[in-house]
């Protein structure tokens, strides 16, 4: 008989990998907030449109009995276990360009399977423009 997956608690750098220059960005904005009760940054997914789904960040103060954690040096990531099975394998990165700085979910497609753009107009990131 096939035994249920258990559920683990730890997040490793091979379920979501951060590189260092997302890990000094993340730091930096995690000594600027002023609430003492924000304890993490919170990975999530959201639903996304035709061309897949969302992926995103955020201050929080709650951990939940589902969240898989990792401690980083100044703050900890919080993933909960059903966004976690759409983050396996994706790296955060931090980059800057000409038109702005922000984080990257890189390989945020391979997991499930998708392209990453939208088959009818080719838009990238989740959209039709």
């Amino acid at each position: 008989m096939a035994q249920a997956n258990s559920f683990s608690p730890q997040l490793t750098e091979a379920d979501l990998a951060l590189t260092a220059t997302a890990r000094e960005k993340m730091l930096e904005l995690f000594s600027q907030v002023e609430d003492d009760d924000l304890k993490a940054i919170r990975v999530f997914v959201s639903g996304g449109g035709c061309g897949g789904m969302g992926y995103g960040m955020t201050f929080t103060d709650a951990q939940s009995e589902y969240d898989c954690v990792r401690k980083e040096e100044g703050f900890d990531v919080y993933v909960d276990a059903v966004a976690l099975n759409f983050l396996r394998g994706v790296e955060i990165d931090y980059v800057e360009r000409p038109t702005g700085a922000s984080f990257v979910f890189n390989n945020a497609f391979a997991i499930t399977g998708g392209s990453g753009t939208c088959g009818a107009c080719g838009a990238a990131g989740g959209g039709c423009a």
